[in-house]
């Protein structure tokens, strides 16, 4: 396990400027949306936020869906990304759609918040922080480095193909690629019982507090 543990950290050290090149596309995504929320009109701004509002009152005046319910969509909802993501890396023609993915992934982000905020002002703020941010702490880490992986393994399989002089078990680093999104996944499923049982408890407190 130990020598396990040093081969992931040698693989990171090497592949450094992956990694941040991944965060950093996120990055761009996150001010992109924000970017966008500014960009419009006062109208789009008016139209977008009723139906917001609207959804908002329904939640603090109704129970609202099951948390068995929640819970399972949330899951398949990360299951289905993650191996969106890692059937990407496993294909020569992935790599492009991994970056526009994770970008987009921050620009949602972006957005969301952007628009929370400025359309609420603190009450956007802390809407914000009760139900988008708990999560997303582990989620965010997980997808940058899951889309990581998956470009570094996508490189590793350009590399054989088009560079000869390159050799590297690829089974052996498809199993260990393999492994690294089961673990990452495991993370996942805590990230949803957090979103479901915790996030969406604590708004629908807030949303009581506001609309009641």
């Amino acid at each position: 396990m130990h020598q396990g543990m040093r081969m992931v950290k040698n693989d990171v050290q090497s592949h450094m400027n992956i990694f941040v090149f991944i965060f950093v596309l996120f990055l761009m995504g996150i001010i992109f949306g924000a970017v966008i929320v500014n960009s419009m009109n006062f109208v789009q701004k008016q139209d977008l936020f009723f139906y917001l509002k609207q959804f908002f009152e329904q939640q603090a005046s109704s129970p609202g869906t099951g948390k068995a319910v929640l819970w399972k969509d949330s899951v398949l909802y990360h299951v289905k990304y993650m191996l969106l993501l890692f059937l990407l890396g496993i294909s020569v023609i992935g790599m492009p759609v991994i970056t526009v993915l994770l970008f987009i992934k921050g620009l949602v982000l972006g957005f969301s918040v952007g628009f929370l905020v400025n359309q609420m002002g603190w009450y956007g703020l802390l809407i914000s922080t009760v139900s988008i941010a708990p999560q997303n702490l582990i989620i965010i880490p997980v997808y940058l480095i899951a889309g990581s992986l998956a470009l570094i393994f996508s490189l590793t399989l350009c590399k054989q193909l088009f560079i000869r002089r390159v050799h590297q078990p690829l089974m052996k680093g498809f199993v260990r690629y393999s492994g690294l999104f089961g673990a990452l996944m495991a993370v996942l499923m805590v990230s949803s019982v957090v979103e479901v049982f915790i996030s969406n408890s604590i708004l629908e407190l807030v949303l009581k507090w506001l609309y009641e």
